[in-house]
């Protein structure tokens, strides 16, 4: 049997239909179009994020090449407080860290490096930032500080030589002579090749009495 086609029923049936169902489809279309501009949006809130950074820590920068250290404290307190997470403030924070070091203030390097521990993005920035801390506590004789705050972080791939020669300077200088040598040579087995200074570990170890072992510097 043939349906005889009648416009105004079909009609009928439609405006019927979407006033059962038209404030779903409606919705739907907010929250897709919605979502789609919103998105957009924030890639572009995050782009001019990414941006403001990138110019306040290159201005930072200038500033600190230029011996301006007081000056250049305005662009980083601008990144510490408007782009926390920001790898442009984890490495201004660290710029700024060695340039307190190289003013004798050691204890605002201190707090610096303890920001981008805290805060440090990407990861790997927030792990660079505990090893210059232990250094900077060593050299100042807080050894079990030094250590403490080494062992505190168990993620350190692609650092592990790093680390390791840290500890067994802070064992070194604590008179720990086997510790020492431990950390020494795992610092030599787990340095990738053309990264560190291998002379200078093999040194170390000589220096304690300690054998090289095999894959040494050859003479």
């Amino acid at each position: 049997m043939v349906e005889i086609y009648d416009p105004k029923e079909q009609g009928e049936v439609v405006k019927k239909w979407l006033s059962e169902n038209g404030s779903a489809i409606v919705m739907g279309l907010v929250i897709a179009f919605g979502g789609l501009f919103g998105f957009k949006q924030w890639q572009s809130w995050q782009e001019s994020n990414r941006q403001q950074a990138s110019a306040e820590f290159e201005v930072m920068a200038e500033l600190l090449a230029e011996g301006q250290l007081d000056a250049a404290m305005s662009n980083f307190q601008n990144l510490q407080d408007n782009y926390s997470r920001s790898p442009y403030t984890s490495m201004a924070a660290l710029q700024m860290a060695r340039a307190r070091l190289d003013g004798n203030q050691a204890d605002l390097a201190i707090g610096l490096y303890e920001f981008v521990m805290e805060n440090g993005y990407p990861k790997a920035l927030a792990v660079i930032a505990r090893a210059r801390l232990a250094r900077v506590l060593l050299e100042h004789g807080s050894t079990n500080e030094a250590l403490a705050v080494l062992q505190a972080e168990s993620n350190i791939t692609g650092f592990e030589s790093r680390y390791a020669e840290i500890r067994g300077d802070i064992y070194q200088a604590q008179g720990n002579v086997d510790e020492s040598i431990v950390a020494y040579q795992e610092a030599l087995d787990t340095l990738e090749a053309g990264e560190g200074d291998r002379a200078t570990l093999e040194l170390k170890l000589e220096s304690l009495g300690a054998d090289i072992p095999d894959g040494g510097s050859e003479s």
